[in-house]
């Protein structure tokens, strides 16, 4: 059977009258979950709304970026798009919700086009990503393209968006620079 891309990673929590304690990354251990990836950056965001949206956002080649999501405070639904041309499941996507409370992360690989929306309040959001920041590299689709067909958890008076997220091409506006690699997207 042909395994996923995206990987839902479930980490083990040791609590005890203080807390609990966590591994956030092992190479070893996440490498026999299929994520065998160098990563060099770590990145930390802090969003005070609830509703909203970062991405859809990628980085292109030469500096293209597989990235591991996890919330260290609140909640998010964290998507992962394929946008891998050739691919028999490009323009579709998975969703998971990541916590504090459950622990989980996202491993998003090169090639798929990754956005959150917060669930809850001053939600922080920590991902390490496998090449640096390169703003020539930088790209995304826009959040609300029709084709994809994401029906975001949204307040009532609508998301909180950033001036570039609200500029981004659809999906039908698109050339990826992604090849398909073979591996469908498969649900989580």
């Amino acid at each position: 059977m042909t395994a996923s891309p995206i990987k839902l990673i479930e980490t083990r929590r040791f609590g005890d009258d203080r807390g609990w304690f966590m591994e956030t990354f092992h190479a070893e251990k996440w490498a026999a979950q299929g994520v065998d990836v160098s990563f060099v950056q770590d990145n930390h965001s802090l969003s005070a709304n609830v509703g909203t949206i970062r991405g859809i956002h990628f980085q292109a080649p030469p500096h293209a970026q597989a990235k591991l999501v996890r919330c260290a405070r609140g909640a998010i639904i964290d998507y992962a798009v394929d946008l891998r041309r050739g691919s028999p499941t490009y323009g579709k996507f998975v969703a998971a919700e990541l916590s504090a409370e459950n622990g989980k992360q996202l491993f998003v690989p090169v090639g798929f086009g990754h956005a959150f929306v917060t669930i809850a309040p001053d939600t922080e959001v920590l991902y390490k990503v496998s090449d640096v920041y390169a703003p020539e590299c930088d790209g995304g689709i826009r959040w609300d393209c029709p084709r994809l067909g994401i029906d975001w958890p949204l307040p009532p008076e609508g998301p909180t968006l950033s001036g570039k997220d609200t500029t981004l091409p659809v999906l039908a506006e698109f050339d990826s620079p992604f090849t398909y690699d073979g591996n469908p997207l498969l649900p989580l």
